[in-house]
């Protein structure tokens, strides 16, 4: 396992698809994810998150907004929902005062950071003999979402180290903040799962920090590790809904915002049949609801959404009294809302198929996709913790036929995405992007053709 020194951006992550009962709409919220460094800390599911009864599956409503203010009112480019850079939750200490990540080096940043750290009131952070000169400012990442940080101080060892998120001067148009920073305050103030939210600050937020090692591609193949994510997430599916979800709501229909933007049209029409992909995608969705309707397999759960390795992190100790599990801990809930469940676990068994290390990043490899004993394993690990008393052949069944079913969702969703950061390389005029967005997209348009052939749907 490598240090957190090495970081690698892979961002296939964030344009989060939310289904619809109606076939012939379809909801986003995008936001860009991140590959970890080795030993990244970031939102997860704490070691002493409690299991629940499962809720049942149904597809979701449209994306919510949460009760926070923001600094300003969101414009409508391209009607695409553009969430301000300074974003506030009620129930959390804030300070006004803004940092700029390429100056972390300079003793200017210590010192607001000290200001934002007195002004939130950090527990471990008050001593007096904690100046600007002693704290230690280490950066794990920077992408278009965040730019993070490791916050100590060594001549205090009582002080905690923290974790540092700035938000990226981008990530209004990729993910909404003000959702984000409330489901993750929701999860950990209620349901004791994921970091303390210390506080925020203009551009960013303050965050506990969590000693632990990230996954790797391999890891996921593990047999003990893929029980442990599968009883993982059958946790963060126990967690209720409305507790994150309040009723303000909007939609964004992509045929009109997505894949119709002039960047798009103008260039990645050129190599990629983006009409001919949305009919495929509304006689898909015209299927889903049917079969869903008649074998009631649409009923929603709160999901995690981008299970992939980077975002799967193993604490380096746990108490002896808590379930090995539960070393297991989830990161970056800023993806997390209502899905089916049987979405989730489809898009991470797509995640087997993903080397983000590897010489072709942008491709997957549908070899690697878990053999139906590895599928099988996993399920048996998430019904034991979804509660299910009679996991029995029947119900093994139905989930696998559940989750064959919403598996082209996550090729789609993952496809527009590609889609809309190809965009963002265009318009920024970016000479080497960090990630092949476009063939990406192609790989996950391949893949959502191949298994909806495979269903009889065309």
């Amino acid at each position: 396992m490598q240090s957190h020194h090495h970081f690698v951006t892979r961002d296939p992550k964030s344009l989060l698809l939310r289904f619809p009962h109606h076939p012939h709409r379809y909801h986003f919220h995008k936001r860009p994810s991140k590959m970890l460094g080795s030993n990244m800390a970031a939102p997860v599911i704490g070691p002493d998150s409690s299991a629940a009864s499962l809720p049942a599956v149904r597809p979701v409503g449209p994306l919510h907004h949460s009760s926070m203010s923001t600094a300003s009112t969101a414009s409508t480019s391209s009607d695409l929902s553009f969430v301000p850079e300074t974003v506030k939750e009620e129930d959390l200490a804030h300070s006004p005062i803004s940092l700029k990540a390429k100056h972390y080096k300079h003793e200017t940043f210590a010192a607001k950071l000290l200001d934002i750290i007195h002004t939130i009131s950090v527990p471990t952070w008050a001593y007096p003999s904690i100046t600007p000169q002693s704290i230690d400012v280490f950066k794990v990442s920077g992408s278009l979402t965040n730019a993070v940080f490791f916050i100590s101080c060594p001549s205090v060892p009582d002080a905690h180290t923290l974790l540092l998120r700035i938000y990226g001067a981008s990530s209004g148009e990729l993910i909404s903040r003000p959702r984000e920073l409330h489901t993750l305050h929701m999860l950990s103030s209620r349901y004791h799962i994921g970091p303390l939210v210390y506080g925020t600050f203009a551009n960013g937020r303050v965050e506990e920090y969590f000693e632990s090692t990230t996954l790797s591609a391999a890891d996921l193949r593990d047999p003990q590790i893929s029980r442990w994510i599968g009883a993982r997430m059958a946790e963060l599916h126990s967690v209720d809904i409305d507790v994150v979800e309040d009723g303000a709501e909007w939609e964004i229909a992509a045929s009109a915002n997505v894949l119709a933007l002039p960047a798009i049209l103008k260039v990645v029409r050129q190599e990629i049949d983006i009409d001919a992909f949305e009919t495929d995608w509304r006689r898909y969705m015209g299927w889903l609801a049917t079969i869903d309707d008649q074998k009631d397999g649409n009923r929603r759960v709160f999901a995690h959404n981008d299970t992939q390795y980077g975002n799967l992190l193993r604490l380096k100790t746990i108490s002896p009294n808590v379930p090995e599990h539960r070393q297991i801990i989830v990161v970056d809930f800023e993806y997390a809302a209502p899905n089916p469940a049987a979405f989730d676990i489809a898009n991470h068994f797509h995640e087997w198929t993903a080397d983000y290390h590897g010489p072709t990043p942008h491709l997957l490899d549908p070899e690697r996709y878990p053999t139906p004993e590895q599928r099988r394993n996993m399920y048996a690990a998430y019904a034991e913790h979804a509660g299910v008393r009679s996991a029995g052949e029947s119900w093994l069944a139905t989930l696998e036929e559940q989750v064959r079913a919403w598996s082209p969702a996550s090729h789609a969703m993952w496809a527009i995405w590609g889609l809309v950061q190809a965009r963002e390389d265009i318009e920024s005029a970016v000479e080497e992007p960090e990630f092949d967005y476009i063939n990406y997209a192609r790989c996950r348009m391949e893949g959502f053709r191949r298994e909806v052939r495979a269903l009889g749907i065309l």
